[in-house]
């Protein structure tokens, strides 16, 4: 099972469902890991030391810090760009489907090639 980080906008209903129905999966928001005013570079360099597939609404800035990473060949978990277009229930059951689902490390294969993979919209 993937281990995953809420960023600080992702929507806290979300992690509190996500851990209401699976109490195993191993879920960090940002703010309790003290990187609450933490720029976007801090948030994925700490998700990277951790081992965390970052879950995120952000699609302006975040995905190009995370392809910067893996252009320089620095560790990169992954990233999960949920749309806040989908309704919670579906957000909820997809993401405990690929936490249940993945192994850890599947997520952040540094490579070119490798880079797309990195950002899913769930």
């Amino acid at each position: 099972m993937i281990r995953l980080a809420a960023d600080e906008n992702f929507n806290n209903d979300i992690v509190r469902s996500i851990l209401r129905r699976d109490p195993t999966i191993d879920i960090v928001r940002v703010q309790d890991a003290g990187l609450t005013t933490a720029d976007d570079p801090t948030v994925l360099e700490w998700a990277a030391q951790t081992g965390r597939v970052l879950l995120t609404h952000d699609v302006a800035t975040i995905t190009r810090y995370a392809y910067e990473r893996v252009r320089a060949g620095q560790p990169m978990p992954g990233i999960f760009e949920v749309s806040r277009a989908i309704p919670l229930a579906q957000a909820i059951d997809d993401i405990i489907l690929i936490a249940e689902c993945s192994l850890e490390g599947e997520w952040g294969k540094p490579s070119a090639l490798s880079a797309l993979a990195l950002i899913v919209a769930v």
